[in-house]
Parts: C-alpha cells; sequence; structure tokens
C-alpha cells in the first residue's frame, strides 16, 4: 500500500533544544545574572548531564524526583517538577536559574528546527500526503510548532500529557492513525528513539528511526521523501 501519511516525533526528530551553552547564557541574562564565559561552559556540561528537556536521557535520576521524573510526560506539573529539580541539582550555587533555564523550553525560542525538517514537511504536503506529530511530552508545543511555521502539524498533535498515555504504548499511536484518519499499512512513523518511537511497527506502521542530530545541523530527513512515493502530479 502507498503510503499517505507521516506521523514526526518532535525533539530530535524534527527540532533540537537550544545548545546547552546558548540555553544557559540565555537564561541567566533573563534574570539579570552576570556569568563568566567559562561559568557557562561548566553548567551547560552539568545541566546536559543532568537532563535537559529534550536533549538526551539522564544516565541516572536522583531518588527525590524518579517519581515526578516517571510521570512528566502525563502532566504539565510533573513535567516542570521533574525538570526544575534536576537543573537545581546541577546550578545550585545560583538562585532562579533553574527555572529560567526550564522556562525556555516552553517557549519557541528554546527551540531549533532541525535545517532540513520545513523543507521536507512542506513538500510533503505538497505531494497530498497527510502529516502529524506524535509526541511524548509535558507540555503544549503547538505554540513552538506555529511560531516555526510548523501550522499544519499544530493541528494534528498528538501529545502524551493530553490523553494520559506514552509512547510505546500502542494507544498513543491508534490516537494519532485516527486523528489523521489513516490506516497503519498506509501510514510512516519518524523517530529518534527506537523504543518509545519505533514502537509503531507493533501496529503495522511503517518505521524511520535514527538518533538525533546536534542542535543546526541537517538531520538527514530527506531519507523521508525517498520513503513516500511521490503524488501523481509530482515532477
Amino acid at each position: 500500500m502507498q503510503i499517505r501519511a507521516v506521523l514526526f516525533d518532535f525533539a530530535g526528530t524534527l527540532f533540537s533544544p537550544l545548545p546547552a551553552d546558548i540555553w544557559v547564557a540565555g537564561a541567566a541574562g533573563d534574570i539579570g545574572l552576570e556569568l563568566t564565559g567559562n561559568d557557562v561552559a561548566s553548567l551547560a556540561e552539568r545541566c546536559l548531564a543532568a537532563g535537559l528537556p529534550g536533549a538526551p536521557y539522564p544516565s541516572s535520576v536522583p531518588d527525590h524526583v524518579a517519581s515526578a521524573y516517571a510521570e512528566r510526560d502525563l502532566s504539565p506539573v510533573a513535567h516542570r517538577t521533574a525538570y526544575v529539580e534536576l537543573l537545581r541539582g546541577a546550578v545550585g550555587g545560583y538562585p532562579g536559574l533553574a527555572e529560567a533555564i526550564y522556562g525556555l523550553v516552553l517557549e519557541p525560542r528554546g527551540w531549533l528546527p532541525y535545517p532540513d525538517a520545513r523543507g521536507v514537511v512542506d513538500t510533503l504536503i505538497a505531494r497530498d500526503v497527510r502529516v502529524g506529530l506524535i509526541s511524548n511530552v509535558g507540555f503544549d508545543i503547538r505554540p513552538i510548532l506555529r511560531h516555526h511555521g510548523f501550522e499544519e502539524l499544530a493541528r494534528r498533535c498528538t501529545l502524551s500529557f493530553e490523553h494520559q498515555v506514552t509512547k510505546p504504548d500502542p494507544r498513543i499511536f491508534r490516537i494519532a492513525l485516527d486523528m489523521l484518519g489513516t490506516e497503519p499499512a498506509a501510514t510512516l512513523m519518524v523517530g529518534d528513539h527506537l523504543e518509545a518511537d519505533g514502537a509503531a511497527a507493533e501496529l503495522g506502521i511503517h518505521s524511520l528511526v535514527w538518533p538525533m542530530s546536534p542542535p543546526g545541523r541537517d538531520h538527514g530527513l530527506e531519507r523521508v521523501l525517498s520513503a513516500v512515493s511521490p503524488g501523481p502530479d509530482s515532477a
């Protein structure tokens, strides 16, 4: 069956968070905190290790944060609690900085689309391929999508906190399929996490999964176009 719909993951697939040093410097500026270049670099490294939202998962989570972290994609409160506490452990000597760093994750300026993301999504739409987004996330990312020109994806979002279910649970993929009005065999899932995004294959959804790229670099999303047959009037 021809693929007529594509589901994209958000972080690590279409978008990346700001580079950690820019994130820390921006947050410090927001609260009027003056940091040296060495301070910024050190804090950025510590924040990455602790767990920045949208960045690679931390290797371990402190016991007092474990419960909120486990539920971070099911509730805005749990999401904020988990990440602010993780960040406090990384920047504890600077009051207010953890909250300011977390605040950037909620804003469009905290995220960068991969340079090849917009062109690929627009090409799919031009080919009359339905596009949607499915994400494990604890807050509404639609304003971020709209700000960066992804209106069609913002209209067809399946967000874990709104449905109280996260990938790899098959229920969230079924919700996304219903939103797109498509069947598994006619749908492609594109993500960066083998366990979470690759689980779509268990429902018969075609899947493309590869690791996230550094911020600001092309992510190789042209492979999505290769996997989707052009429409009848495409050149």
